[in-house]
Order: structure tokens, then C-alpha cells, then sequence
């Protein structure tokens, strides 16, 4: 498992915009613009409490400045070590935020054509986005991208619970259960911080917290309503998705194997090995490389081909 792993490489992406939304709260954006202002822009958005920094974004930010693209990076609500001032936080089905994000990139530049990446939890918001669009996409959007979303919330909220006895629900625990207690200072009786302080399992927490702060009546609801998987026959955009049936976090029986084969739009890169948001080749670890980032980036680039746009060798 190389999800999250992070790099503290603060120049990759050295332009921040806050964007203020419309219930008050504000997002920020990290920018690493091409000299061009109408190459092609790739926004991405990171997994479950990740940033900037994750790895996968900084090499997706190198891949697009060898390719001539702009690059922008969409920082959830209360990720990125600043605190959000609205009651809500983020979750795995929250799709205003990237609706609201992506109107205002189109209308600022409507002739620039955009693309988009999601890893895990942000595949997971991508693909629910595009399958309520549908049709409605914006029409600069030319392609898309999801590498190691879960597709059903319910089935990878078990397996995070159950395997390894629990690991990595705990690892991810360790920062949303301080986010949510923070939350609950700031808005006094949104949750039970007693027992958000003693959840040990995504199940517990998904009850606890997430459901309680976005309207959810509990966690299997919450799973119900923000799992891409039954807003895939909607998507009508080129979209690749990139994942493993060894992926740790999300069992191999969740890949949507019958959707894909069932649309045009929907590429699916299925594969025996790869991990979660993993990906590499080569032998010894000194010598690895990730290839997920080079795949997405190269599906954009043959995208641009097909309606002219020009993208560096």
C-alpha cells in the first residue's frame, strides 16, 4: 500500500487560489500553470485525507509540466491542515464543491479544455460527478480519470475494518477522528465528540461523524448514497479507470467489470497487481517507478489529439 504516502515538496505546485463557495466556506486550489494560458488544464483531486502533497499529485504536476498542461490541484474542505469554517467537512460522495470548482475554471477560460483525476476517494467523487452530469458535462471537459476509487463505499469500509485487523481504518483514523472533534468544537453538540473519540473502525466513524455533519441517517446510508458505482451507466465522458484486484482497501469483486463492458465511455485498466493508488514497475526499489500517473497523463494527451489540441512531446 503506497496510497497516501507524501512529499514535502512545497514548490511542485507553488500558486494557491482559495476559492470561496457559495454557503460561505472556502476551498483551496494549488496551481502550477502552464506559460500557455489555453493548454489543456488537468485538475486533480486527492484521496481520503490527502493533499497537495500526496505523491501521486506531485507526479502528476511533473508529468503535466513535461506535456505542456496546466495543473491544479482541488484541496477538500478541512484537508491540507487548514480547518474549514463551515459545519460540513468532505466525504467519498460530496460532488458541489467539484461542480462548483469546475463551472468557474470553464467560465473563466470556456475555450480551454480541461480534463480530470480522481485517486481513490477522489475517483470515487469524479465518477458520481460525471455520472449526475451526464449529458450536462461541461463540453471544454474532454476526458477523465479514476485510479483506485472504491466504487462501493460499503464493501471497502468492511474490508479497511476487517483486514489486517483493522490497520488501516486505524491509520486514517488518526487524523479524521481529531478533524471531527475539532469540528465539534467549533459547532457545539454537531456530534457526540465522546464516542467520535473512541471509533476504531470506518463503520463507527461513517455513524459518528460523517453521517450526523452531511445529512446522512447513518453510515450504511451515507455508503448507499455516495458510492459511484450505480451512477456509472451515466457517464458520458472518456474515462479511464485504473485499478488492482489486490488492492487492500477495496475488494477485488467491487471493480465494475459488467459496467465498463456495458458502455462506450467507461476504459476500464484492470489488473491482478498494482495495490491502492500504487502502481509501480521495475525491479529493486531503488529503481521502481510509477506508471498510474504516466497512464492517465498519456489517456489525456491521445484525447487532445482527437480534437486538435496540441500537447508537448
Amino acid at each position: 500500500y503506497t496510497g497516501e504516502d507524501t512529499l514535502s515538496l512545497h514548490d511542485a505546485l507553488p500558486i494557491l487560489q482559495d476559492v470561496d463557495l457559495p454557503d460561505g466556506d472556502r476551498v483551496r486550489s494549488w496551481w502550477a500553470d502552464a506559460p500557455d494560458a489555453n493548454a489543456p488544464l488537468v485538475l486533480l483531486l486527492h484521496g481520503l485525507e490527502g493533499s497537495r502533497d500526496s505523491v501521486y499529485a506531485v507526479e502528476t504536476a511533473r508529468l503535466c509540466a513535461q506535456r505542456g498542461f496546466g495543473f491544479v490541484v482541488l484541496e477538500f474542505r478541512s484537508c491540507g491542515g487548514v480547518m474549514n469554517r463551515a459545519r460540513r467537512t468532505y466525504h467519498s460522495g460530496e460532488t458541489g464543491d467539484l461542480d462548483f470548482v469546475v463551472e468557474s475554471l470553464t467560465r473563466a477560460a470556456p475555450r480551454r479544455p480541461l480534463f480530470t483525476v480522481g485517486f481513490s476517494l477522489g475517483g470515487n467523487v469524479l465518477l458520481k460527478w460525471l455520472g449526475e452530469r451526464g449529458d450536462r458535462a461541461p463540453s471544454q471537459l474532454l476526458a477523465a480519470a479514476a485510479v483506485s476509487p472504491p466504487f462501493d463505499l460499503e464493501m471497502a469500509a468492511r474490508r479497511c475494518d476487517e483486514r489486517y485487523r483493522g490497520l488501516f481504518a486505524r491509520h486514517f483514523l488518526r487524523t479524521m477522528v481529531p478533524k471531527a472533534l475539532a469540528k465539534e468544537r467549533q459547532y457545539p453538540g454537531c456530534l457526540d465528540a465522546n464516542a467520535v473519540r473512541r471509533c476504531r473502525t470506518f463503520a463507527a466513524f461513517d455513524d459518528l461523524a460523517t453521517a450526523p455533519l452531511h445529512g446522512f441517517r447513518d453510515a450504511r446510508h451515507y455508503w448507499t448514497e455516495a458510492s459511484c458505482m450505480r451512477f456509472l451507466p451515466a457517464v458520458r465522458r472518456p474515462t479511464l479507470l485504473v485499478a488492482s484486484s489486490d488492492d487492500p482497501l477495496i475488494p477485488a469483486e467491487a471493480l465494475p467489470r459488467a459496467a465498463a463492458a456495458d458502455s462506450r465511455f467507461l476504459v476500464p485498466h484492470f489488473l491482478d497487481r498494482g495495490g491502492h493508488v500504487g502502481f509501480v514497475e521495475g525491479g529493486a526499489p531503488w529503481s521502481q517507478r510509477r506508471w498510474a500517473e504516466r497512464r492517465v497523463v498519456d489517456f489525456f494527451v491521445r484525447h487532445c489529439a482527437g480534437v486538435g489540441v496540441a500537447a508537448s512531446s
